[in-house]
């Protein structure tokens, strides 16, 4: 088993308030890793909505979803968090006591963590690829079919069919074609919802012979039921055909679901996470939960709150870490310790 890394918090979700709640955080000397399934930090900020505007951040007449995270991601520097991405959370185990929490954490990437306390900042849950409606497509997920590129080194060597049209499908197309034998890009016609860059270097692949790109979509698949030789197709002209690969990757947008979340055996609230309005602790101590993921009597599903809930858990994770210190409550402004901190003083 990989050696656990030890961490005074761990965040599990790196959208806008797992973000900030780094920020809570570090102002009171709690070092803090964060957890997220998706390849990159902003959660459904990035990922859903990277273009669209928000209103209601305090501050801001109007803010994207990528420019938030961009500046979180700014606020929080001076505290040097780390972030294991592209990997979700399967097991917490209980390792302490109600005053001394301590939890060992387990990913799907076979990282462990050992965390005096954790929050729960998951939004409405983790994000789950969608399946193509594909008969049978279930028995060669995890040998021919993934959903996400974990290791590169896995498709060395392989044929590779990539499909879809947004940037995750031109991204991975890019990443993959020096590391596989051969690369397939299929999309349903030839427009393509990723940035421009990207689609014309695809393009310049394409001309240079160095991958094929089709359009259709899937019909079957070919293979002994765990590995792939080749899937079938059928064109926009109706006509079928066949793309011979042994490795596929389907890239049909993300859902929202609780996942593993509903087996942690927290009290749940129409699969929300219930907690007290104090510190936002869930019904495990040294359990948090916060932002779109928590419930409590008059939530409201707002970044704003979640903001808010960030600070009031920071003050109780400080009791945890450090029983033995009494935290005096400071304002940025006038305190010389924060702004120091902050890289401001």
């Amino acid at each position: 088993m990989t050696r656990p890394i030890e961490t005074d918090c761990l965040i599990i979700g790196a959208g806008p308030v797992g973000l900030f709640a780094v920020f809570e955080l570090g102002l009171v000397d709690v070092k803090a890793h964060l957890v997220d399934i998706l390849p990159k930090v902003g959660g459904q900020c990035s990922e859903l909505y990277p273009e669209k505007p928000i209103y209601d951040i305090p501050g801001f007449a109007s803010v994207s979803g990528q420019g938030l995270v961009d500046n979180l991601m700014k606020q929080i520097e001076p505290f040097g968090a780390e972030y294991h991405l592209g990997q979700q959370v399967d097991a917490i185990e209980v390792l302490g006591s109600a005053e001394k929490p301590l939890f060992r954490v387990t990913t799907d990437a076979d990282q462990v963590f050992e965390a005096k306390t954790i929050a729960i900042a998951a939004g409405g849950g983790s994000f789950q690829p969608k399946r193509p409606p594909v008969p049978g497509i279930e028995s060669y997920e995890g040998g021919s079919v993934f959903y996400s590129v974990r290791r590169m080194e896995q498709f060395r060597d392989r044929d590779v069919l990539i499909v879809g049209g947004g940037d995750s499908a031109l991204d991975w197309t890019l990443s993959l074609e020096p590391v596989a034998r051969s690369l397939t890009l299929m999309h349903r016609r030839d427009e393509f919802r990723a940035v421009p860059h990207s689609v014309d270097q695809m393009r310049a692949l394409v001309a240079a012979g160095k991958m094929n790109l089709v359009f259709g979509q899937m019909t079957g698949l070919e293979g002994d039921g765990r590995t792939l030789s080749a899937v079938s197709c059928r064109g926009a002209d109706n006509q079928p055909f066949q793309v011979a690969c042994n490795m596929l990757l389907p890239f049909f947008g993300l859902t929202m679901k609780l996942g593993p979340i509903a087996d942690w055996g927290l009290n749940l609230h129409e699969n929300l996470i219930a907690v007290d309005t104090e510190k936002f602790e869930t019904s495990t101590p040294g359990i948090f939960a916060i932002g779109d993921i928590n419930w409590y009597p008059g939530k409201l599903k707002l970044i704003l709150s979640g903001f808010h809930e960030a600070a009031l858990f920071a003050q109780k994770v400080h009791r945890y870490v450090y029983p033995e210190r009494r935290l005096t409550f400071q304002y940025t402004t006038s305190s010389s310790s924060l702004q120091k901190k902050l890289g401001v003083a």
